[in-house]
């Protein structure tokens, strides 16, 4: 899902839609109305990951162009296809751009459904711009009910919902069978997760690791996720960024490990990264969420470590990423985006279908869907040498809590990693890291006015 990683900021919208207007239907741009019988559906998105799995599994596609650039649905509506990469914020700012102008466009450009990411969801759901797709679209609570609750959360604002996924993505760790048994004796996922069970004794394996002469890790970032999904509180409160104490046991843990060798000093999405999860790496393990698996380490792992990998919990619940779809105020083609999120994200026999399917084996937004995978003994991946993953990913779906989420999200994060790396790789102390932290965050929020760090 994730082949690029975000790397901008600039909330182009971050004040201008999101400040002035709010949940529900205030202030909506005058002259955008709410219709169907359009003849082109414009879907916006970042990457093939949602077009595929509509062409694939869509139940009311007809015909897809040689070069994918539309898709002809049985009624005869031309899906028009508008890719953005999400590079130095490529997909938001040309997205926020489209929807500020969508009041004024031919019936045939508007925007009718986009898609966003969890980072920055609610810039998008807290605005006039995303249709509640209850009120507006039409689905049910009944039709909704098996989605995972988180993945509701995520999209809502004051009870209304303005978004829906195919997809969930708890988290695990994936683990190296061969450099699991070289350190620990055992490549059995009970008995790893035994070992990893807690931060404590994580820290004790990276030692052991170290000492067999493996990485723990490969980089700053790789268990940044798993520290972040759990903090105690909000990243803002008023206009005062909160660094959670568990931001600050990840930057501790982190530069212990730098300085130690714990690590390969790379980053996400990297070259170092990618090739340390080949055959020829010596990494322990990779923090990976369910899209992870299959379109990111599968790939990099190659032939040569096909079957040499195995999954465990680790040493706390998380998620990373998610795609959820949007209605855009404006779209003339309600029906299509009513049936398209039905049969997309609430038909529990596709979605199932998803998981199913040996090359993707997407983990998808279905509580029993995914509930009778995990138990069926005749399932499992190949690639993780036959572990049923969707039985761990199963139970830590339901831990998931998103009660700490905050527009500021993405830019916290981004911001604190990179302001830390400088400081990790010992260019300067950690006081100026903070400083340099406090200064992006203020120039990307200029609502910001203090920084408070754990004492």
């Amino acid at each position: 899902m994730k082949k690029v990683m975000k790397v901008g900021t600039a909330l182009l919208l971050g004040a201008t839609m999101v400040g002035l207007t709010g949940c529900g239907h205030k202030n909506i741009p005058a002259g955008v109305s709410v219709s169907n019988g359009g003849k082109v559906l414009n879907i916006w998105c970042w990457n093939e990951e949602f077009r595929s799995r509509f062409n694939d599994f869509y139940p009311g596609v007809a015909e897809v162009s040689s070069d994918k650039a539309t898709t002809t649905l049985k009624d005869g509506t031309v899906v028009k296809w508008t890719i953005n990469e999400n590079v130095n914020n490529n997909y938001q700012n040309k997205l926020d751009e489209a929807l500020i102008a969508q009041a004024k466009a031919a019936a045939d450009d508007k925007i009718d459904m986009f898609l966003v990411e969890a980072d920055y969801a609610l810039k998008y759901v807290d605005s006039d711009y995303t249709l509640d797709i209850q009120k507006d679209i039409g689905l049910t609570k009944e039709e909704l009910a098996d989605q995972y609750q988180y993945t509701k959360d995520i999209v809502s604002v004051d009870g209304v919902q303005k978004g829906t996924t195919w997809q969930a993505t708890p988290g695990l760790f994936a683990y190296r069978r061969s450099i699991a048994k070289a350190v620990l004796g055992t490549d059995d996922p009970d008995k790893v997760q035994e070992a990893l069970a807690n931060w404590d004794k994580f820290d004790e394996v990276a030692a052991k690791a170290h000492d067999k002469g493996y990485k723990m890790l490969s980089g700053f970032d790789d268990s940044y996720r798993t520290f972040s999904n759990n903090v105690s509180a909000p990243w803002v409160t008023g206009t005062t960024v909160n660094v959670d104490k568990n931001i600050m046991r990840w930057i501790e843990q982190t530069k212990a490990y730098t300085d130690k060798g714990y690590n390969n000093k790379t980053s996400l999405w990297d070259d170092g990264w990618a090739s340390d999860q080949g055959a020829d790496g010596d990494v322990f393990g990779f923090f990976y969420s369910t899209w992870g698996i299959n379109f990111t380490l599968l790939g990099n792992a190659g032939e040569k470590g096909f079957g040499d990998w195995a999954v465990c919990y680790g040493p706390a619940p998380y998620y990373w990423g998610g795609t959820w779809l949007c209605a855009a105020q404006g779209t003339d083609n309600a029906d299509d985006i009513k049936d398209i999120m039905e049969q997309l994200t609430c038909n529990t026999e596709i979605m199932e279908s998803m998981t199913r399917d040996q090359e993707i084996q997407d983990y998808t937004n279905t509580i029993s869907g995914m509930k009778d995978i995990a138990e069926d003994k005749n399932f499992g991946s190949d690639f993780l040498g036959g572990e049923n993953h969707v039985a761990l990913f199963s139970e830590t779906a339901e831990k998931i809590d998103m009660s700490n989420i905050s527009p500021y999200d993405q830019g916290c994060n981004e911001l604190i990693q990179r302001a830390m790396k400088d400081y990790f790789n010992g260019n300067v102390d950690l006081d100026t890291a903070k400083q340099n932290f406090e200064t992006s965050i203020k120039e990307a929020y200029p609502e910001i006015t203090d920084v408070a760090w754990p004492t």
